[in-house]
């Protein structure tokens, strides 16, 4: 019998980095716009966390935009991980890149950092904002807790993902779907880091992707909000084939391919606090 692993948590899926990284560009785009919210750093060659980093495109981007710093990505993914170590080294002024497995609703930073950022990773953390006091706490002075998450959780993909989870055919395995969001609202993470004496900024946005190919909606929530099921369903390709094709269905309906692709809203929310001197 294999030993037990300590940071396996019940829940957390399976991930293939190669379906997520289908739509690398579009996933990174949100990082961009967070990114260009950061103010200076506080130390020329800063520490700087990258939390749920993936298969490491989001933290050789950030090795690009802090040449001088020292990064660690960490996930809990060792799939996701084993290819984001292909990105680990020196960086072209004297900086590094290197990668961690943690669990995000346990990891505590070590030692002061300059940044924590995360893309697109928290949602997977519940109750990830009683985390904050421990991440700003962190923080050197004027330092910065950068983040986005997704905000579609009322969107066609997801509720017709949870109606098909709940129906009669498959809620006995794979339970009633998720019906609560995950995140918070910008408000309530306006709040809960401006009352850590952080100055925040907090917005949204949503995107208007244009996706190309067959069933590209499909294609795109298989690397992301499809995994639990997929991993549920990995003993039983019969059954994980069948599910597919009744969720293909739905999105085809709800996300028509138009003359010019297939158009895919995606709302994201975004939120910079920084730690007051």
């Amino acid at each position: 019998m294999e030993p037990a692993d300590p940071l396996r948590r019940t829940g957390v899926p399976l991930w293939d980095p190669a379906q997520y990284r289908r739509h690398t560009g579009h996933r990174l785009r949100p990082l961009h716009d967070l990114l260009a919210r950061v103010p200076p750093l506080p130390s020329p060659r800063p520490r700087i966390a990258d939390l749920g980093c993936g298969p490491g495109d989001a933290t050789a981007l950030l090795a690009g935009h802090w040449p001088t710093a020292e990064i660690t990505g960490y996930d809990l993914s060792e799939a996701m991980l084993a290819e984001a170590r292909a990105h680990a080294g020196p960086t072209s002024e004297g900086g590094a890149v290197d990668f961690a497995r943690a669990d995000l609703a346990a990891w505590r930073p070590g030692e002061p950092h300059d940044l924590i950022v995360s893309n697109a990773a928290l949602h997977w953390c519940p109750g990830h904002i009683t985390r904050f006091p421990d991440w700003i706490a962190a923080l050197r002075p004027t330092g910065v807790l950068a983040f986005q998450v997704p905000g579609n959780f009322t969107a066609p993909g997801h509720t017709l993902l949870a109606d098909l989870c709940a129906s009669p055919r498959w809620r006995d395995r794979l339970g009633a779907g998720a019906r609560r969001a995950p995140v918070a609202e910008p408000v309530e993470y306006a709040e809960a880091l401006a009352a850590l004496g952080c100055e925040t900024d907090v917005w949204e946005t949503t995107y208007v992707h244009v996706l190309t190919g067959e069933d590209p909606v499909l294609e795109w929530v298989k690397g992301t909000a499809l995994r639990p099921v997929l991993t549920a369903l990995e003993p039983d390709p019969a059954a994980r084939e069948a599910f597919l094709a009744e969720y293909r269905d739905l999105l085809r309906e709800a996300y028509p391919p138009g003359p010019h692709g297939t158009l895919f809203p995606f709302r994201r929310i975004f939120a910079v606090a920084l730690r007051r001197a």
